[in-house]
């Protein structure tokens, strides 16, 4: 018996073929499984190796600029090298709409290396040229066109390497109540941190700021002398020179502009907060020490802003001494958004002896903040999704609604699927639910309607429906903690910037 049982093991093994067999299906043989799918041969390895490569040489960066406050850095461009630029290229949409090259994402890979051996060399023998951008109009909430510009894709390459360097300088530099498109920061960040400062402070007035046409109308002059106090390589300025006069292509004419950035470019975003940190941030914050008597707290995601004062009369004198700054430095703020409500835990009891009925309601970062109270009777800031903001997101589901209308139902659900969990993802905050259920009723009675005009064969009744509904449209539910909890998480007490 043991004989045989010797016997039938080395059977076994004269059957099964080594680890180090030629044959990429050498190992799956023996086991009877299935084959791999082709990406275990792709070169992962040195993908990783070049991510490490590239963050080790910026993290020397960060650290100097983070030792050394006042120095300029004179060489920058070399971290801009192969290995960054694809990193770059990897990290853009494939699906993007391509720019006035018309050259797509999949266009470009097909001779990666190439090509980006080619824009490394342009752009470090100065041969790189911009080319504009291609306008494109997006509908805004309020039914106005938001003009947006697509970079032509080699444009895109650059700008995000260029990007991935600069901000290992600026982020040390930049103040921490500035949120807007910077790394590991996003718009619930400013939310919870706009909503502890209410509740933790003592603020009775909200000053809620817009800057209008920010992007449009930024001087370049004054951009270029800001980076100047950290950035001395003059390859680098250069470039973004390059980048902001290289003009709009719109209805066959290119339209060059003296003022304003690309709005949608890489580097736009950076190149904002670069301008507001000198203009507004660090004036913002020296106001505060010098002038204030009360507290004060700021938030500012891009070019909205939100300030809680303590006293009426300094915020009405802040507000005077911005658009005085403002006015030095090509901006100005919107008539109309900017507005100074009363607003905090007392403003519900002030107006009611004062006969001016509820506290009024401010917007930010899409949604409606009201003053409101808990289940206990405790002062409680609620959240709600801006109204206009979720019909416009309808009318959207709408219009695709109607173009996928005779599309199978598998596809159509799994489409569905794909909006409400985008939308949940961002809106489905604390106190925000009834707004969540009426946008997923929403999106159900479309999809009905719409459902019942597929055929003349009369209308999908509700109980055959229900079923689809309950496969593919996932139900509305609280995915965001409370603000106060997420911001001790990121902002413990013991930490000296807390």
């Amino acid at each position: 018996m043991m004989h045989e049982s010797k016997k039938s093991d080395l059977a076994i093994r004269a059957m099964k073929p080594s680890n180090k067999a030629g044959s990429d299906a050498a190992a799956e043989m023996a086991e009877q499984r299935a084959g791999t799918e082709g990406n275990a041969i792709q070169q992962s390895t040195h993908r990783t190796q070049m991510r490490t490569r590239v963050s080790q040489a910026l993290e020397r960066v960060r650290q100097a600029a983070k030792v050394r406050k006042k120095e300029r850095f004179t060489a920058l461009l070399h971290h801009v090298n192969p290995d960054l630029l694809q990193l770059s290229f990897y990290a853009l949409k494939r699906n993007a709409a391509p720019g006035v090259d018309g050259v797509t994402w999949d266009d470009y890979e097909a001779d990666l290396q190439s090509n980006l051996q080619d824009l490394h060399s342009r752009v470090h023998r100065g041969a790189y040229r911009a080319q504009p951008s291609r306008r494109k109009y997006i509908p805004k909430p309020d039914g106005r066109q938001r003009p947006l510009g697509i970079a032509a894709l080699e444009d895109k390459i650059v700008q995000r390497a260029v990007v991935a360097v600069l901000n290992a300088v600026y982020e040390q530099e930049f103040v921490g109540f500035s949120y807007g498109f910077r790394p590991k920061r996003s718009a619930h960040d400013a939310l919870d941190a706009l909503i502890v400062g209410i509740n933790r402070k003592r603020v009775n007035w909200v000053l809620d700021l817009d800057v209008r046409d920010f992007f449009g109308t930024v001087s370049h002059e004054w951009l270029v002398r800001f980076l100047e106090h950290r950035i001395g390589d003059q390859r680098i300025l250069r470039l973004i020179r390059k980048w902001l006069k290289a003009g709009v292509l719109e209805e066959g004419v290119v339209t060059e502009g003296e003022v304003g950035t690309p709005q949608g470019a890489t580097v736009s975003p950076l190149l904002a907060n670069t301008y507001l940190h000198y203009v507004f941030d660090l004036w913002a914050h020296q106001w505060r020490k010098r002038h204030a008597t009360g507290d004060v707290i700021i938030v500012r995601y891009a070019d909205d802003a939100v300030l809680g004062f303590e006293h009426e009369a300094e915020a009405r004198r802040f507000l005077e001494d911005l658009r005085t700054r403002f006015a030095e430095f090509s901006l100005s703020l919107h008539p109309d958004k900017t507005r100074l409500i009363e607003f905090g835990r007392h403003a519900a009891a002030t107006r009611k002896r004062q006969g001016l009925g509820r506290p009024e309601t401010f917007s930010f970062l899409g949604f409606t903040l009201i003053c409101g109270q808990s289940r206990r009777g405790h002062f409680l800031i609620h959240r709600k999704t801006r109204g206009d903001r979720m019909r416009a997101t309808l009318r959207r589901v709408k219009d695709e609604l109607r173009r996928r209308m005779h599309w199978p139902l598998p596809e159509q659900g799994r489409w569905l699927r794909q909006v409400l969990t985008g939308y949940f993802a961002y809106h489905a905050v604390p106190t925000n639910f009834w707004a969540l259920r009426a946008f997923h009723s929403e999106v159900r009675h479309l999809w009905r309607r719409f459902l019942s005009r597929r055929s003349q064969r009369g209308r999908v009744t509700w109980d055959r429906f229900q079923p689809l509904a309950a496969a593919w449209l996932p139900l509305p539910r609280i995915l965001h903690l409370w603000p106060e909890q997420r911001f001790d998480v990121r902002h413990p007490r013991w930490e000296p910037s807390a």
